[in-house]
């Protein structure tokens, strides 16, 4: 059969005949006037190369072509209409979803984690499956469908993506208790004598937008290395002299670093959701990025 020639209207139509066994009615049931639906039995009749339904003296009589096709038509029809249903309606503590999300180590533990405890409450059949941040392919990932949400710093590269605001990160600078230099008033000249470890995603990358900041008023920090990841970084900030600005929202307790606040640092990185016209209007991932602001609203 030449499966480019079905309309699925028709098997609409026939689920419909197979289930009253009269025209009449299955024209009611469908909104359809009689004789719509007997041209359409015609087309069905000619598709499948068989009567499909007989006149009999009490509607009509299905042919057995047309019983051994009833219940897989039902159920391939059931699982569209779910299908369907499912991308308007979406209960969290029933349905089945999983959402692709693209993303540094920092936005894992800061934004990612909370957001996994809360479902395994909330939407226990949600799954978050994480994939490495790459804004070379960022376009590419959500336009196919490999990554169906990015949480990360907006780019004004990306028009043609939809975005949402989640938070602006602030920075704190971290080191180990006993160093010798970090007091709690530190300025800006004593910060910048310090040594620096920074975390660059992409790699090899000894300057940030920090460092930017710093030399728009005439400061240069000192960078000695350069970290791909920042789940690195405190250990080895507390095994060293070395220092690093981190964002607020990554602190955890650890015992063996301080945490010092720069009020002259006024720099702030902007935390936004980016997805695919494709997935905007399906209702599981609308419920999906409603959550995610809900969670890290007010959290600094």
């Amino acid at each position: 059969m030449n499966t480019k020639k079905i309309d699925l209207n028709l098997l609409v139509t026939l689920e419909a005949l197979l289930t009253e066994r009269n025209v009449t009615k299955a024209a009611e049931r469908l909104y359809l006037s009689q004789p719509a639906v007997s041209t359409q039995l015609n087309r069905l009749r000619d598709l499948f190369d068989d009567p499909l339904l007989l006149p009999s003296r009490r509607g009509m009589t299905p042919t057995a072509k047309a019983l051994e096709m009833l219940e897989p038509l039902r159920q391939a029809l059931e699982q569209l209409r779910y299908t369907l249903q499912s991308h308007m309606d979406f209960d969290p503590l029933t349905a089945s979803l999983t959402v692709t999300v693209a993303c540094t180590d920092y936005v894992q533990a800061a934004v990612l984690m909370p957001l996994v405890l809360a479902l395994r409450s909330n939407a226990p059949g949600v799954r978050i499956a994480v994939r490495h941040w790459s804004p070379q392919q960022l376009q590419q990932q959500l336009s196919s469908g490999e990554v169906d949400l990015a949480i990360t710093t907006p780019t004004a590269d990306l028009p043609q993506l939809r975005s949402r605001h989640l938070y602006d990160e602030s920075y704190v600078l971290i080191g180990r208790r006993e160093h010798p230099l970090l007091q709690p008033d530190l300025t800006i000249e004593q910060a910048v004598q310090l040594e620096y470890v920074i975390v660059s995603p992409s790699g090899g990358g000894f300057a940030t937008p920090i460092d930017d900041a710093l030399a728009a008023v005439g400061f240069q920090r000192k960078v000695v290395m350069s970290a791909a990841s920042f789940l690195f970084v405190p250990e080895l900030v507390a095994n060293s002299d070395l220092v690093a600005l981190v964002p607020r929202r990554l602190l955890n307790r650890h015992d063996r670093l301080t945490f010092i606040d720069l009020p002259w640092l006024a720099e702030r990185c902007a935390i936004s959701l980016i997805w695919h016209e494709r997935t905007h209007g399906h209702a599981g991932h609308r419920w999906i990025r409603d959550l995610l602001v809900e969670l890290t609203a007010d959290k600094i």
